[in-house]
């Protein structure tokens, strides 16, 4: 009853005003998604300084970029199914089942199998985030400065150990992070650290500005580098309908994948292409050979979508409750908590119930009004592709510098975006993952504040950092999470794109 109690209150504090939010958010961030290489964490990072200069409070600032989130986790579906380019990695998977049943003349039912799955793995996860949540809030009040300390170390070695393939360069990115949040004066002696004599960086590096520069704005650079000369969509989308027997049939699919979906969100580093890809190699397995997966089945897209979608709902439950993301996007949108001088954590369902709930109630909406749109809308979502990249990269960068500029009025601050943005695009070009570089400004702080107060606690004893069994199991959980996928890779290998699901020419 507290839930459903708790739930009531949050939408009793949703305005005509964060609803027209959460439908705006939805469509920005669909056609976010449906952009190749853009993603989730992009689209929210772009909109973020628009979110500050319209002067938004908390929960109509929530509103509008988790609806983005979710628009972008919808989105990624419609360039995997029509042009067999994912619009960010989750969405992989689903061009192994959804571009061969484009390709076989039925592109409308499988944007439409795509979009209900969608639904259903974002809502499940929802109800999950409901339920989950406090009760992990509730476990983090035993939480000290060993606990937590532990906590961060786990979330730098899982984001970290499943974002690359090379673990050296998963750790050299985490160590990038943690010495760009040392910039700045020591909290504790007042002295200057790393800041070059340059008093723009005496207050540190702003994480907004460099999660704008290393996501939206050396996504620019990759973009035009990688898909500049992309031609227009050539693919005719046809009469959309509604293949009913056939998203009956894919039901148990759903429901399983909405489970390890959630799942593999929940756990920090793991995320959605995790999600997505367990959940199609888990339907393939229980289908055998006779599934026909990878020739354009419906269950081969629905799994991946109801996977990347729930996992997606998952990865809210850490950052909410323990101030750990669990995934790039929600890295970033724990910045914009942090921005709103909002303390992710346990408390954080007692102190701003407001925020929470009113997140969650808003989640439940943008759901529904993603189906609603999804389908009847989804041809005009496809034309975007057609956009030229000439134009449309413009006018991203345009957004981030503007936005950047209105929310600090510094052009030492549009120097340093877009000196993030090249340290992003030459980080990517030697295939070092950006979010553990992001996770450490936005963690590196905290992490050195909790490290010192257990000292001052210990009275300088190390020990005390292994002196709970939480934080034992937490610092064994981090051993095991940066050096497991080195033995998983090799052991689970993704499946290969068949020769008639390769891209058109």
């Amino acid at each position: 009853m507290d839930i459903l109690n708790n739930l009531i209150g949050g939408f009793s504090v949703l305005t005509w005003f964060t609803l027209a939010l959460a439908v705006l958010g939805c469509f920005i961030g669909t056609i976010v998604g449906a952009l190749p290489g853009l993603g989730p964490s992009n689209g929210v990072a772009i909109m973020i300084p628009i979110t500050f200069t319209m002067g938004l409070d908390a929960v109509a600032a929530l509103v509008l970029l988790t609806s983005i989130y979710y628009g972008a986790m919808y989105g990624g579906r419609i360039s995997s199914i029509l042009l067999n380019i994912p619009g960010d990695e989750p969405a992989m998977m689903t061009c192994l089942d959804g571009h061969p049943m484009a390709r076989n003349g039925r592109p409308g039912d499988a944007l439409v199998i795509s979009g209900v799955a969608s639904f259903v793995g974002a809502t499940l996860s929802t109800i999950g985030l409901m339920f989950l949540a406090p009760i992990l809030s509730n476990i983090a009040y035993q939480f000290g400065p060993a606990e937590y300390f532990a906590l961060y170390l786990l979330a730098f070695c899982t984001l970290g150990g499943v974002a690359s393939k090379n673990q050296a360069k998963a750790a050299f990115a985490s160590v990038l992070g943690i010495g760009i949040a040392m910039i700045g004066l020591d909290p504790n002696s007042g002295m200057a650290r790393l800041t070059g004599g340059n008093l723009h960086l005496y207050d540190g590096v702003d994480f907004l500005v460099a999660i704008v520069g290393l996501f939206a704005v050396s996504e620019v650079f990759f973009f035009i580098e990688k898909h500049g000369a992309q031609g227009a969509l050539n693919m005719v989308l046809g009469r959309v309908t509604v293949p009913w027997r056939e998203i009956w049939s894919t039901r148990w699919t759903m429901m399983r994948s909405s489970v390890i979906g959630f799942i593999a969100g929940v756990l920090p580093g793991a995320g959605a292409s995790l999600g997505s890809f367990l959940t199609y190699v888990t339907e393939k397995s229980i289908a055998g050979e006779k599934g026909g997966f990878g020739t354009g089945v419906a269950k081969g897209i629905a799994a991946p979508e109801v996977g990347n979608n729930a996992a997606a709902g998952g990865a809210l439950v850490p950052m909410l409750t323990l101030g750990v993301p669990g995934s790039g996007t929600t890295a970033v949108l724990l910045a914009v908590l942090v921005t709103l001088n909002i303390t992710p954590g346990p408390t954080l369902f007692t102190d701003r119930p407001d925020v929470v709930w009113g997140l969650i109630a808003s989640l439940l909406i943008a759901n529904f009004v993603l189906l609603a749109m999804n389908v009847p809308m989804v041809k005009v979502f496809v034309k975007v592709l057609q956009v030229p990249p000439a134009i449309l990269m413009p006018g991203v960068t345009m957004v981030s510098f503007v936005g950047i500029y209105a929310l600090t009025g510094s052009y030492f601050d549009l120097l340093l975006v877009t000196a993030f943005g090249v340290l992003g695009y030459v980080l990517r070009k030697l295939d070092i993952p950006t979010v553990p570089v992001i996770l450490g400004i936005l963690l590196g702080g905290k992490m050195e504040k909790q490290l010192r107060d257990a000292m001052v606690l210990s009275d300088g004893d190390w020990t005390y950092l292994v002196s709970s069994p939480i934080a034992i199991g937490l610092l064994v959980a981090a051993f095991l999470g940066f050096i497991a996928p080195m033995f998983l890779r090799r052991i689970i290998r993704k499946p290969e794109v068949p020769d008639h699901a390769k891209p058109l020419d």
